[in-house]
């Protein structure tokens, strides 16, 4: 690559300096770039690499960051970064102190709104339009969609209302291989309904066997076939947006730059709310992406030269994800009333496997929790055994359905949370630390966390099992603890801990992952004398109240110890435990991720910084004991008084 363009470019008016003719070549050196970086530090490859061109244009034709541009999601957002003065840190992507994966307002002005959840950047952007049209300010705001973003109704809810207001927004959807769905409006409903007639589909019939008796017949059917799609890709979107109250362009090519330049130059001048249709591809000019989009959608480091991913370090555990798969498929087998649901995670919920097995019995709901969960719940309702797959991050999108649709009626739908805890370089917005608190205060709801891979495998027969209300179990991202497998499995007696290890002077009350830490924190502070008793909570709700209450009374100091939020957390279900009995003389302390939020970084440097690691939890626990003083409140500052 000979020329250089990408090295001046360190701001959109830099980019502007450019002539067309090199738009091109400094597409190339961004794909370049991207490639170099994430091979190196892992990342979302396949989406960035997608939108370049569209990237290029669109900082090219508005006047950013006066002009006001949202990504969806933001997993295409690394040219984005590049050509916004970034370019210098792009290295840091991703890494501690580094730049986030996501856009972010704290990172540049570039960044008007943050996102890293799908279907969010339309209604985003039409509260700027607002804001700006009731400021009396003159600029544009842009919202960049992506197709599967448009699987969530909060897209269709913004763009309704959007439509309503008649707000000057420009929507970019950039369609990168799903197709919208020809059965979404009206029109579309209209049309399905014509073509389900009896006397239509007898009609098609007649004409296609027609056909086929002509001369190269099947040739004529084919291109039939083809005129019919492409009538019905041109015509119902149109007619869906349209009636939105959009004005529709497209589609066109997103990775043609001189058309996408006068286009959008076009549509800048236009009023009211403007959609433009374009047609990318994931993993753009990188061979491997563009053969395997998926893979290379979030992936680790890798070999940029062959495209292979660098094998993942973990002694060679099974990652619970993977756990999770086998163990569904195995449950399913034997019970034909098991279902698997999947929100757009098929892959990274381990669920891929079931499907192959059981296509009938398993749904992937889209980009769509609220759906998916009360999805879940008719299920359930009608008898079957409904495993509701997602992410924690992504569960708390799907609140109200849990709470109106699932615990008021007291549903035995089961919650695989994935990716709970600290989940590492994907940041604030992907860590799973809220579940044990927004689910811990639902009735009747049974809250799990192995302390291992082959404990996680029971707990899903638990699950299996469980039908008296809802239940839920969270797992962490990435491997187990190399443990051995049981072959049998058999469900856990709800409620019911255990204790690991017996101690004089102090107790160590851990829920999931932190049932290792706390063995490891006890061994060291074995070394230092102190005797400290271990018991694997397993149960958020309800807790083992008789154990924890035993022990509880043999020793002078009790810390719980949790991966997710301290407030309304596991060790507030303890404390609420010790408030209804007395025990003379007991000091408590929690530990668990801070009331703040925690940015990217890896998954060990998070436990550090939050103070769950062994080797910070250890010598703290050690200070505890030894310093009488150290839990003693400070006297409270008298609140100021109105003279």
């Amino acid at each position: 690559m000979s020329h250089d363009h990408l090295s001046r470019v360190q701001s959109p008016a830099d980019l502007k300096r450019l002539g067309p003719e090199a738009l091109p070549e400094l597409a190339e050196e961004l794909r370049e770039r991207i490639i170099q970086v994430v091979s190196k530090n892992g990342g979302h490859l396949a989406p960035s690499l997608g939108v370049v061109e569209l990237t290029i244009a669109l900082h090219y034709v508005f006047e950013t960051p006066k002009d006001i541009l949202i990504w969806d999601v933001g997993h295409q957002a690394y040219p984005h970064k590049i050509l916004t003065g970034r370019n210098n840190r792009f290295e840091t992507i991703r890494q501690e102190g580094g730049l986030s994966g996501f856009p972010r307002r704290v990172e540049s002005e570039y960044d008007p709104f943050g996102t890293a959840h799908a279907s969010t950047s339309i209604s985003a952007a039409l509260g700027f339009a607002r804001a700006r049209d009731l400021k009396g300010e003159k600029h544009r705001v842009v919202a960049v969609v992506g197709d599967g973003a448009l699987t969530g109704g909060m897209a269709y809810e913004a763009m309704n209302q959007a439509g309503e207001l008649g707000s000057d927004v420009l929507v970019v959807l950039n369609d990168n291989s799903m197709s919208i769905s020809p059965n979404v409006g009206s029109i579309a409903r209209y049309l399905t309904k014509i073509t389900a007639t009896p006397v239509y589909r007898q009609m098609e019939a007649d004409v296609w066997d027609l056909l086929g008796k002509l001369p190269a017949g099947g040739k004529a059917q084919s291109l039939v076939s083809r005129i019919k799609e492409g009538m019905k890709n041109l015509v119902v979107p149109t007619l869906l947006f349209e009636e939105l109250g959009f004005k529709y362009y497209g589609p066109i090519d997103g990775h043609d730059l001189p058309t996408l330049i006068e286009v959008l130059r076009q549509l800048r001048e236009m009023q009211g709310p403007i959609l433009l249709h374009t047609l990318t591809r994931k993993g753009k000019g990188y061979k491997f992406a563009e053969a395997d989009a998926r893979k290379f959608h979030g992936l680790g480091a890798f070999d940029k030269l062959t495209g292979a991913v660098a094998k993942k370090s973990g002694g060679g555990a099974p990652a619970y994800t993977e756990v999770f798969g086998d163990t569904i498929v195995e449950l399913a087998k034997n019970d034909p009333a098991i279902v698997a649901i999947s929100a757009a995670m098929p892959d990274g919920t381990g669920l891929a496997k079931f499907a192959a097995q059981f296509p009938g019995r398993f749904c992937d709901a889209g980009i769509a929790e609220q759906h998916a969960t009360c999805f879940a719940a008719g299920l359930a309702a009608a008898g079957m055994k409904p495993f509701a797959t997602i992410y924690s991050t992504f569960l708390q999108r799907a609140y109200d359905q849990i709470v109106h649709d699932i615990v008021i009626q007291r549903l035995p739908v089961r919650f695989a949370m994935d990716r709970a805890g600290l989940v590492g370089e994907d940041g604030a917005t992907h860590h799973g630390l809220f579940d044990i608190a927004y689910l811990r205060c639902l009735p009747d709801m049974v809250l799990m966390a192995p302390k291992d891979e082959n404990e996680f495998r029971h707990m899903l027969a638990t699950m299996a099992a469980h039908d008296r209300g809802p239940i839920a179990v969270r797992y962490p991202r990435g491997a187990g603890e190399g443990v051995a497998m049981d072959e049998k499995l058999a469900p856990i007696p709800i409620g019911q801990g255990e204790l690991l290890r017996p101690g004089e002077d102090l107790l160590l009350v851990a829920y999931g992952t932190m049932v290792p830490a706390a063995l490891k924190a006890a061994d060291a502070l074995a070394a230092k004398g102190i005797r400290a008793a271990v018991i694997n909570a397993r149960f958020a709700k309800p807790i083992d109240e008789r154990l924890i209450l035993e022990w509880a009374r043999r020793v002078p100091r009790v810390a719980t110890l949790e991966e997710g939020a301290l407030v309304g957390g596991f060790g507030d279900a303890v404390l609420e435990l010790f408030a209804k009995h007395d025990i003379p003389g007991l000091r408590t302390r929690l530990f668990g991720v801070p009331d703040r939020i925690f940015d990217h970084a890896t998954r060990d440097s998070l436990l550090r910084a939050a103070g769950l690691h062994p080797e910070v939890l250890a010598p703290e626990l050690e200070r505890w004991l030894r310093d009488e003083t150290h839990s003693t409140p400070e006297p409270l500052t008298p609140l100021a008084t109105k003279a």
